[in-house]
């Protein structure tokens, strides 16, 4: 069952057309936001972080797009797919409707709330092996838009597809100025000794929610030095760790970076107090 603008509906039925704007001109943003039990994690960073995106996007903000609002109809989407009492991975698309060519003729919006299941209420560290390479057939501008959720992900898709086709489970992006940005589905944090660096938004990363949760976490502890700058390929290699963040997965170590394996004791000792947060905020 999926929710499209409040009403909830069966996946087969056919509530889009051929004048979606978000197929058309990718004119739309998301939200993938992890829920158990219900209880939505890290809720008010996702909303704030969507009201945010959706105003640079020049979209209209319904009156009745309040936190209470979008939160009832999270969990009423998932009830609806008898997933209350289960780790729920939950989808919330917003885009433009209808008319116009790129520009618009209105910027009023609608909303669609799907709905998977997850295998674990918790974040966990799978401990299989993890390869990344980096991707350079084409490279993230480095502004504003490139930290946006938004629906333009071309080079996700052909990245993944790359990845998929020589081997590997990830790939990482870089900017047009050869500086290493992120992963094909999440921020990236290098772990060198005690210091944590992960690539400034500046640099065009995604403004991510986990991203923005472990420099919280990062923060308050004295056994780390928090830094955001930009990574060059060269220090992938030097690194004692390379993680990938993600709502979903929380953090997903890589083991393999061409002829260098990695440790995972930091991204170890880092998730259970992500899982921490979570469970409080």
């Amino acid at each position: 069952m999926v929710n499209f603008n409040g009403d909830i509906l069966s996946q087969d039925t056919l509530f889009l057309n051929q004048e979606n704007r978000g197929l058309k001109y990718g004119d739309g943003l998301f939200e993938t936001i992890r829920v158990v039990n219900g209880k939505i994690f890290f809720w008010e960073d996702h909303y704030l972080r969507l009201m945010a995106s959706m105003r640079i996007m020049r979209m209209e903000i319904p009156m009745n797009f309040t936190m209470e609002f979008l939160e009832e109809q999270l969990l009423n989407t998932i009830a609806s797919n008898g997933l209350e009492n289960s780790p729920a991975r939950v989808r919330l698309s917003v885009f433009r409707n209808n008319g116009g060519y790129y520009l618009p003729e209105t910027n009023e919006i609608s909303y669609i709330m799907e709905v998977g299941e997850l295998d674990s209420p918790f974040y966990m560290i799978h401990q299989q092996d993890y390869v990344v390479e980096l991707f350079k057939d084409f490279y993230v501008n480095p502004d504003m838009l490139s930290t946006l959720k938004s629906n333009n992900k071309a080079i996700n898709v052909v990245g993944s597809i790359y990845a998929k086709e020589n081997g590997y489970q990830n790939c990482l992006l870089l900017n047009n100025q050869k500086q290493v940005v992120e992963a094909l589905n999440g921020n990236l944090f290098l772990v060198m000794g005690n210091t944590i660096k992960t690539p400034p938004k500046k640099d065009g990363c995604l403004n991510g929610i986990i991203r923005k949760k472990l420099i919280e976490i990062v923060g308050k502890l004295e056994a780390y030095t928090l830094e955001e700058a930009s990574i060059s390929p060269f220090e992938l290699q030097k690194a004692d760790e390379l993680f990938i963040t993600n709502a979903i997965v929380g953090i997903q170590p890589i083991t393999r970076y061409r002829k260098k394996n990695f440790e995972t004791k930091v991204a170890s000792d880092l998730l259970g107090k992500l899982n921490a947060a979570a469970r409080l905020g």
